[in-house]
């Protein structure tokens, strides 16, 4: 059983506050609230596979000083963040054996036709009751606007853990237009075979979850600080915003108690850079208040200064590379061509690096899309005592209390173990997790002081003896060759893929 403490922080003091304000009866409130956390926080560390809860602001290592290196074979860490795509559609097909277990991709099993090769067996029903089948999609561009994975539409697509609602959810709370049949899309490697021969080599995991059913900022703000701080939605930053009432719901958003990892890092003098397209607005690191003057300042750097310090052989302890966000980075209704290239450039331009034994690279991206996900969202801890701030008639659901759905990941590195899988789970805070674990500093919210860390992409026995299993950046083949017909909303869905239920 979880201490008092513990689980008062997780909401027995809520409950404890409501009810001396006369709202119900203290006894009864206060049992019912430190029941339910408990229960909570106990199926959130079974789905980590923890048996105990540790707390912010304790280290990974209490024998050591915070600041210690206990990683010193990797010596840069670097994370490329895409968007807006499940595992299933683009890793969904890809061959399941693996050098170590199997793939929990997409289920098959239906006859393969020309609009889906694979043999994909998903389906999902439509706003008339009837099912949508899973295609492979016919472009390597995507529709305007759809599909959507604001924070309403993300809950009814999960639906309790049926993870049905994918097809038939409006695009956003207050909207009346529908996701529809474009979220049971996937993409494989004939289209996207740079993607795929990069899944093939290094560990991909098949449990890496974003962190909440939201969208692209509050995701991201759970990379750099392990919480959103309420934040469910994009910032509105303009009277425009699909979220109802969204600029003000901005206006309520906290900000971070412990601060950002970025913090906890010039605070043991570790160095650290955002490589970005377009600053302010296209740097991650900025979805919290930065001092931007001085020091701080110069960590934002261009794009093509990481390709100049891969090429030197500089780049700094922690490193965020930030894709073209307009262009680049795979969002709807971008070429995935266009971002293939980039994901294609920066894992060569750290294979040529000198640096290449001394760095890992983390692939991943920062949410679903909207696209169709097989696998429920498990449990998950909330970060802290901050509820979601939603829009006037927008449901809270189960708060923070449940990560969203899965995201591709993959590990390059030297160290990292070929053509392998791991099902260990993992959320964006397994990225800080694995760097306190490096330099054994102090954790910011209760999600990344539980996050597993990235050690099962690694072969331990070939870090241990600085022998990697992969000495050089291996072949990989080039990007897909770009296909955007000009009636692609005709093509989708395609002809055959609707039947009756």
């Amino acid at each position: 059983m979880l201490p008092l403490t513990r689980r008062a922080f997780l909401g027995g003091v809520g409950a404890v506050a409501a009810a001396a304000a006369g709202r119900r009866s203290t006894m009864a409130r206060t049992t019912e609230r430190l029941a339910l956390n408990q229960a909570r926080t106990r199926a959130a560390l079974d789905a980590l596979g923890r048996g105990e809860l540790r707390l912010p602001d304790t280290v990974p290592d209490p024998s050591r000083p915070p600041g210690t290196d206990t990683l010193p074979a990797v010596e840069h860490i670097v994370v490329l963040m895409m968007e807006n795509h499940s595992y299933d559609n683009l890793f969904g097909v890809l061959p399941a054996e693996r050098s170590n277990g199997v793939l929990d991709g997409l289920p098959l099993g239906a006859p393969p036709t020309s609009w889906n090769p694979a043999g994909v067996s998903a389906t999902n029903p439509d706003a008339a009751g009837r099912l949508q089948h899973a295609f492979v999609m016919p472009s390597t561009c995507q529709l305007a606007h759809r599909p959507g994975q604001e924070w309403t539409a993300s809950h009814n697509a999960f639906d309790g853990g049926r993870n049905d609602g994918f097809v038939r959810t409006p695009i956003a709370f207050g909207s009346s237009e529908l996701v529809g049949a474009v979220a049971m899309g996937y993409w494989d490697g004939r289209a996207l075979p740079f993607t795929a021969s990069l899944a093939q080599t290094f560990p991909v995991a098949d449990r890496w979850f974003c962190s909440l059913l939201g969208q692209t900022d509050p995701n991201r703000r759970y990379l750099i600080a392990a919480t959103s701080c309420g934040m469910v939605d994009d910032l509105a930053l303009s009277a425009t915003s699909l979220t109802v009432g969204g600029a003000e719901q901005d206006a309520l958003l906290a900000l971070p108690a412990n601060g950002t990892i970025f913090d906890r890092l010039s605070c043991y003098g570790i160095d650290w850079a955002d490589y970005n397209a377009n600053f302010p607005t296209g740097a991650t690191a900025e979805l919290y208040p930065v001092d931007d003057s001085g020091p701080a300042l110069s960590r934002q750097k261009p794009l093509t200064q990481f390709f100049a310090d891969c090429r030197a052989g500089s780049l700094p302890g922690f490193a965020l590379v930030d894709p073209d966000f307009s262009r680049a980075s795979q969002e709807n209704p971008q070429d995935m061509t266009v971002g293939e290239r980039f994901m294609a450039s920066v894992v060569q331009a750290i294979g040529d690096s000198p640096v290449w034994r001394k760095t890992l690279l983390v692939i991943t991206y920062d949410e679903h899309g909207g696209y169709y996900d097989h696998v429920p969202p498990p449990p998950a801890l909330a970060p802290d005592p901050v509820p979601p701030v939603v829009a006037p008639g927008q449901s809270a659901y189960d708060g923070f209390h449940r990560y969203g759905f899965r995201v591709p990941a993959v590990v390059v590195s030297p160290y990292a173990v070929p053509n392998g899988v791991t099902h260990a789970l993992y959320d964006h805070t397994s990225i800080l997790a694995l760097v306190e674990r490096k330099w054994n500093l102090p954790a910011m919210t209760f999600r990344d002081a539980n996050a597993n860390d990235l050690s099962g992409f690694l072969d331990g026995q070939a870090l241990a003896r600085r022998r990697p299993t992969f000495p050089a950046l291996p072949p990989l083949a080039a990007p897909g060759l770009s296909d955007c017909p000009v009636d692609l909303a005709e093509r989708i869905p395609p002809a055959g893929s609707v039947t009756a239920a």
